[in-house]
């Protein structure tokens, strides 16, 4: 018989809450699909790490009752492939916003995925710079209001889909914080891949970005979310190409970088082996025999 599935307030570190996330953020409904999902895989909170960095989003990391690091901005990624590679057997978890992800992150975003390193990352996509007073970002689009963007934005957004598919993550896919149960099912897929993983999530954020673009509320936000998104290879995409796809892009079975690496320790190690006995099949003392043996060697 399975265990029972536990409350959601299990995986909380309640001495810091209430949250500072404000009413209506989409946020907290991706940590309630995240919960959900490490509980379902049956994962231990001692064997999840979670890195974030700063902003709304990075919030999440202070939240969960898992090992956390909170660290400088747009360089979670960094500090993820640190105690990925250190500790293999754990389950990194990097939630990142449009700053942390796409901005000053950016350049580490297409690299562990290029690199496939076994992270999954949430890219919590709500088009602005929540924490710092409703700036634009990357993911805004053109014809966007925000504090520093009075007259609207002229910037294209970047399509974080595509962007991975091209950096090379083995897992993308997209989903929005109205789709709840598509929701945690990709977040299962996700932190059950063996690479590199990517989750955008659309999230609402009404008091920046729905107050600065025709008042919006959180519920008109989640309705434009059910009515401008489809399903990967649905019907209604063909008909409305204009509509944003949603589902799984990429599930693809590559090699993992920390397997890769291990593969480099094992062959370093294999020919400091030969070299020692090498050394004293040669006559060589023993002491000098582990000398010769580790010159050259990688550590």
């Amino acid at each position: 018989m399975s265990e029972p599935r536990r409350p959601v307030s299990y995986y909380l570190r309640e001495r810091f809450m209430p949250h500072l996330w404000c009413a209506g953020c989409g946020h907290g409904t991706v940590l309630n699909g995240l919960v959900r999902s490490v509980d379902e895989l049956g994962l231990k909170k001692r064997e999840i790490v979670m890195v974030s960095g700063i902003g709304c989003s990075a919030r999440m990391a202070g939240y969960l009752d898992f090992h956390t690091l909170h660290t400088l901005h747009g360089r979670a990624l960094a500090f993820a492939t640190g105690v990925k590679l250190s500790r293999p057997e754990l389950k990194i978890i990097c939630p990142l916003g449009d700053g942390d992800a796409l901005a000053i992150g950016g350049n580490h975003f297409i690299h562990a995925a290029r690199r496939n390193i076994d992270i999954t990352v949430l890219i919590l996509n709500n088009r602005i710079y929540g924490m710092t007073g409703g700036q634009y970002s990357p993911l805004s689009g053109c014809g966007i209001d925000a504090t520093t963007a009075p007259y609207s934005t002229i910037e294209d957004a970047f399509d974080p889909v595509k962007l991975a598919v091209a950096a090379g993550a083995t897992f993308v896919a997209r989903t929005t914080t109205f789709h709840v149960h598509q929701l945690q099912q990709i977040l299962t897929q996700a932190i059950r891949h063996n690479g590199f993983s990517v989750v955008e999530v659309l999230s609402q954020c009404p008091t920046h970005f729905g107050r600065k673009n025709g008042g919006l509320e959180a519920v008109d936000m989640l309705k434009a979310f059910k009515q401008d998104t489809a399903p990967i290879g649905s019907k209604r995409l063909e008909t409305a190409p204009d509509l944003t796809p949603v589902g799984v892009f990429v599930d693809e079975d590559r090699t993992e970088y920390c397997e890769r690496y291990q593969s480099v320790i094992d062959r370093a190690q294999g020919a400091v082996a030969d070299r020692a006995v090498a050394a004293e099949h040669a006559g060589a003392e023993p002491d000098r025999a582990v000398a010769a043996a580790g010159k050259g060697a990688v550590t």
